[in-house]
């Protein structure tokens, strides 16, 4: 019987889920179905409820709804509790468990994919929404020699700071002027908009990596980032990716090779 999945968000049309868990379906051999859902930016709740009233058996959930899913859900996993923000949901009798993926395919498209270690290095994370959330505590746990995170609305940086114990600092791009870092990950939505946070000129060590969470085009960020310096410059496939194999694995209790799921999306670019 065909279990039913889909990627909420807004806007959803650019997503690549739907391939990605077509093939990691067919790779594992799982009867599902997956597909894109324009939820309206004041219907995201009734949108989830449609589709597990309709038989739907889970979702991912993309910008700008996680830290409404966060709400939703009955149950969370530690790392969605900790994040904030949920980007899986599992309907079952007990009601909605909500899982974040976020962070943990980052870090393995960072240190297994891109071969990219992070203990000791200086990381600068731009963001305090639910994509930076979600991330920061999987990033700790890698033990960087410190994490910084940038912000427009400095006061929301700092409160995501505090959550985590003044283990990360908070401040304002302007701030970043002096400073220099060896990884520097775009966790906005500046991407989407054809946007760049306001980035010193003197942001990278050389060597430097630089890594937009969006994916599919060249970013304002990236090609900032080419251009002062960065020696790698990758956008966020990989973690897309990683992501998904992590929600499948929650979905299904299977666990599906990513590398050739990786190689095929990026070479149909």
């Amino acid at each position: 019987m065909t279990s039913h999945y889909a990627v909420f968000g807004n806007p959803v049309a650019h997503s690549r889920s739907p391939l990605i868990h077509a093939e990691f379906a067919r790779q594992t051999g799982q009867d599902l179905d997956y597909r894109a859902i324009l939820a309206p930016l004041d219907g995201f709740a009734a949108a989830i409820a449609r589709f597990r009233e309709a038989g739907g058996a889970g979702a991912n959930v993309t910008v700008p709804f996680k830290e409404e899913a966060f709400r939703l859900a009955t149950r969370l996993t530690p790392r969605a509790e900790q994040a904030g923000a949920v980007n899986t949901l599992k309907f079952d009798n007990d009601g909605v468990l909500g899982d974040n993926t976020d962070g943990a395919g980052l870090v393995r498209d960072l240190t297994l994919n891109l071969k990219q270690p992070l203990a000791g290095k200086s990381l600068l994370l731009m963001g305090a929404g639910g994509a930076a959330r979600g991330v920061i505590g999987p990033l700790l746990a890698e033990q960087p020699g410190r994490l910084v995170l940038a912000n427009r609305t400095v006061e929301k940086a700092l409160q995501l700071a505090e959550l985590f114990g003044g283990r990360i600092s908070g401040a304002p791009y302007a701030a970043l002027a002096g400073q220099r870092f060896d990884i520097v990950i775009n966790a906005t939505a500046a991407s989407l908009k054809g946007e760049l946070p306001p980035l010193p000129e003197d942001l990278l060590h050389p060597g430097a990596l630089a890594y937009d969470m969006m994916y599919g085009s060249e970013t304002p960020f990236m090609a900032w980032a080419r251009q002062h310096g960065a020696e790698r410059v990758e956008d966020g496939l990989g973690m897309l990716v990683e992501q998904a194999a992590e929600s499948f694995f929650l979905w299904r209790g299977i666990r599906p090779d990513t590398a050739p799921v990786i190689a095929s999306l990026k070479s149909a670019e």
